[in-house]
């Protein structure tokens, strides 16, 4: 089947287009430069021909969805979304690679790589889950790398909220990384199938190839159906691979939804326990835990809701948010009141009053004092135990007969912190070690700048260190 040539870019005001970067079977995916602030974006335009009611439903559940989810590390971000002069709906989002979706296929990558990845990205979509939304579609083709080399879930252009799923009709999948329910068509999707879509993902990012695919033989739709209803995992074939993350990924890829982890968390936490094992350090899990966090998607089942056209489907019993247990806390005012109205001492009724007032007072002051002292305290705390990216102060530098080599100490990395590392001569390093070489000749003048990556976020720079080189 010949592949269609892609849409002509509308006219944006405040971008200009720059190039074509992708085709899918709903809208193109093109590069345009952003006026102000400047810099270049990402921008998924639907294509014309396909857009109608129910397509036009689905592109503003995804905006919604989106905007709403993007804060999180791991979840492509978002800027903006509208529809453009000839009536085309847009997003406007982060650049990023889809590097990952080639790599894996043409080379090995490591086991500790694609274990961060892991994490990573279930934390992602545990965070959605928590919001009360499923993906449907993850497949190593919508992890995407931000600039920094930061995963992040892209595409959720299918997902809907898990009120929703049961009752919603299947829609366009991926085959190779769809759990058996959905495909025989038991279920659109549920926590289990999208716990059993991401052990497909990892183990495709290890083997090479998706989980029911055979080298050297038919790898047809019906062929992958038919392999995937019978869930018998193959073994991945690498000697680096340990036997405990064979075993994680064929529970997780259990026929039955009830045999695999009871969610994305806790399939997580057995990837931490591997890169244990492993002797590496842990990927941290980056999911909110508090309700003030998804406030901002409490009325994400109403918002981002994918209605047929028809009519609106109706929505299983969803689940309850969590809520603090009773006697967590006291109002000041419920304390003073306590206080005021307790039992009668047998004083005369104005002196009472008045002692009620003045023990009123007291502990208005107290509490004044109280929150004074707490708010101080606080900020200490905060500056004490602060998430400011730290910065490289101390770099020292030493010659040989042909190089310079740059030293500086550790100024309290995390695990998934890096090095940026910039030379005068135009030369780059994303690294963990805490040293750079660059060649030299005799009278050059070597600069380099040191800074600190944080989940795709830079710190401040260390300034520039320079050395004549006198060979």
């Amino acid at each position: 089947m010949a592949r269609r040539l892609p849409s002509q870019p509308p006219v944006l005001p405040g971008f200009s287009t720059i190039r074509i970067l992708g085709s899918g079977g709903f809208a193109d995916v093109f590069l345009y430069e952003q006026n102000m602030p400047r810099r270049q974006v990402a921008v998924k335009v639907m294509l014309s021909e396909i857009v109608n009611d129910q397509v036009r439903q689905m592109f503003q559940a995804e905006a919604n969805l989106m905007a709403q989810l993007s804060a999180h590390p791991s979840i492509l971000t978002v800027y903006q979304a509208s529809v453009s002069a000839d009536g085309r709906p847009y997003l406007v989002m982060e650049l990023c690679s889809s590097s990952l979706s080639e790599r894996y296929r043409r080379e090995r990558i490591p086991v500790p790589e694609v274990l961060r990845i892991a994490v990573k990205i279930g934390s992602a979509i545990e965070t959605a889950h928590r919001a009360g939304v499923l993906h449907r579609d993850i497949k190593p083709s919508n992890i995407l790398l931000t600039a920094y080399g930061h995963p992040v879930l892209s595409d959720f252009g299918i997902a809907s909220t898990l009120s929703e799923a049961e009752t919603q009709e299947s829609v366009g999948l991926s085959i190779p990384w769809s759990a058996p329910e959905v495909l025989m068509d038991e279920t659109p999707g549920s926590i289990e199938s999208e716990i059993w879509s991401l052990a497909a993902t990892v183990y495709s990012l290890l083997a090479g190839r998706s989980p029911f695919e055979i080298p050297g033989e038919s790898n047809k739709s019906t062929d992958l159906i038919s392999r995937i209803n019978r869930a018998k995992v193959q073994p991945i074939g690498r000697s680096d691979v340990p036997p405990s993350l064979e075993r994680v990924l064929q529970k997780a890829m259990s026929r039955k939804p009830e045999a695999r982890p009871l969610s994305v968390l806790e399939l997580v936490r057995e990837f931490q326990a591997i890169e244990t094992e492993l002797g590496v350090p842990q990927t941290p899990i980056e999911v909110a835990m508090d309700d003030w966090a998804l406030a901002t998607v409490s009325d994400l089942e109403e918002r981002t809701r994918i209605r047929a056209v028809a009519g609106a489907a109706t929505p299983i019993k969803s689940r309850r948010r969590r809520r603090l247990p009773p006697g967590t806390y006291s109002p000041i005012g419920t304390v003073l009141r306590q206080s005021i109205g307790g039992p009668s001492s047998g004083a005369p009724p104005i002196a009472q009053s008045r002692g009620m007032q003045a023990l009123a007072w007291v502990l208005v002051a107290s509490a004044v004092l109280v929150i004074g002292l707490g708010a101080t305290a606080t900020l200490v705390l905060i500056k004490a135990n602060t998430d400011a990216i730290p910065k490289v102060t101390d770099i020292s530098a030493t010659s040989s007969t042909d190089a310079v080599t740059f030293n500086w100490s550790d100024p309290g990395l995390r695990s998934s912190d890096s090095y940026q590392v910039a030379t005068s001569q135009g030369g780059s390093s994303t690294q963990r070690a805490t040293a750079y070489r660059v060649a030299a000749k005799s009278g050059d003048r070597v600069c380099i700048t040191v800074v600190v990556n944080r989940e795709g976020k830079t710190g401040e720079s260390s300034g520039e260190k320079c050395v004549d080189f006198a060979g």
